[in-house]
């Protein structure tokens, strides 16, 4: 198998037909027959997978990953890479805000410059002016957090070659972080600049985007932990450093400490960086809790094919 098409369907009913159409045309225009078009359900809540099965009666080269619920995008993604066997694998969403056509200059770009992934990357992000800023915090803060550079305003479409999609499958944590997990997979990765369109307002809420960056961050990088332990020595350091202050005040000066308003506001202060700190460690340790259980990643219900592909 030459090619393989991967993509993930959730209330994608309304594009699913075009974009099987204009996906199909640009597999064929790069592998001839000789390709296949993956659609995992991530369970979707309208029709999207009665849809998709209909399809498959007509279409030897489409398959469908029934899940037994909705685990995520990244979790989907990642059980339709496991289930993709082209040499090439192409990733893509299934909204047409990514054009399935990018597909053409993409594998023109891997060839020229001997890449293992050609990944889409956003010439002006998409969305309002509150989307595009709280996108742009949410970069350099991974970028700060992270001790790693990801490159920004990337899309989920990208090309990526057999030995890179392995590589990327070789990593078994349950808690994801897909965007950390292409980078440190390394190979030779270039960047194609795209214009994503705004089909549709962003289902993802102020809330939902706090949720990601922490689970973001706390999948993919032990930052957080040195900059509680640094800052518990700090404040120690400044702590120890105030009280020599005091002492040396109340013997050799006289001048006994009065009032209690810095009193109140130093428990205040130091109450709340405890809580703080408790807090990540306990986010790092329900991380823990479940990558231990070692669960699925995912769970398949039935894999839909052709009769005409068996």
């Amino acid at each position: 198998m030459k090619l393989s098409v991967v993509t993930t369907l959730y209330r994608s009913v309304a594009e699913l037909a075009e974009f099987h159409r204009r996906a199909s045309e640009a597999a064929r225009e790069f592998a001839g027959d000789d390709y296949e078009i993956v659609l995992v359900n991530d369970g979707s809540p309208d029709d999207s997978l009665s849809l998709a099965v209909d399809m498959v009666q007509n279409d030897p080269h489409l398959t469908v990953i029934d899940l037994s619920r909705n685990f995520g995008h990244h979790q989907a993604m990642m059980t339709g890479l496991a289930h993709a066997s082209g040499d090439y694998i192409f990733l893509i969403d299934s909204d047409l805000e990514e054009d399935p056509a990018w597909l053409s200059p993409f594998a023109d770009e891997l060839k020229s410059t001997g890449s293992d992934v050609v990944f889409g990357v956003q010439r002006r992000r998409k969305g309002n002016l509150f989307e595009r800023f709280t996108g742009s915090v949410f970069y350099r803060a991974f970028d700060l957090m992270s001790g790693v550079k990801q490159p920004h305003n990337i899309v989920t479409a990208r090309l990526m070659t057999r030995r890179y999609v392995d590589g990327l499958l070789s990593h078994s944590e349950r808690e994801l972080n897909i965007g950390g997990l292409w980078l440190i997979t390394g190979f030779k990765q270039t960047h194609h600049v795209v214009d994503k369109l705004a089909l549709s307002p962003t289902s993802y809420s102020l809330s939902r985007k706090f949720d990601h960056f922490v689970n973001a961050i706390t999948s993919f990088s032990n930052r957080p932990l040195f900059i509680v332990f640094y800052s518990g020595l700090a404040i120690f350091g400044t702590s120890v450093a105030f009280i020599v202050y005091l002492l040396f005040q109340y013997f050799f000066l006289s001048q006994p400490p009065a009032g209690y308003v810095s009193v109140v506001a130093s428990i205040w202060l130091f109450s709340g960086l405890i809580i703080l700190f408790n807090g990540i460690l306990g986010v790092y340790i329900a991380k823990v809790f479940s990558e231990v259980k070692q669960r699925p990643l995912t769970v398949v219900r039935q894999i839909y094919r052709s009769p005409e592909s068996s």
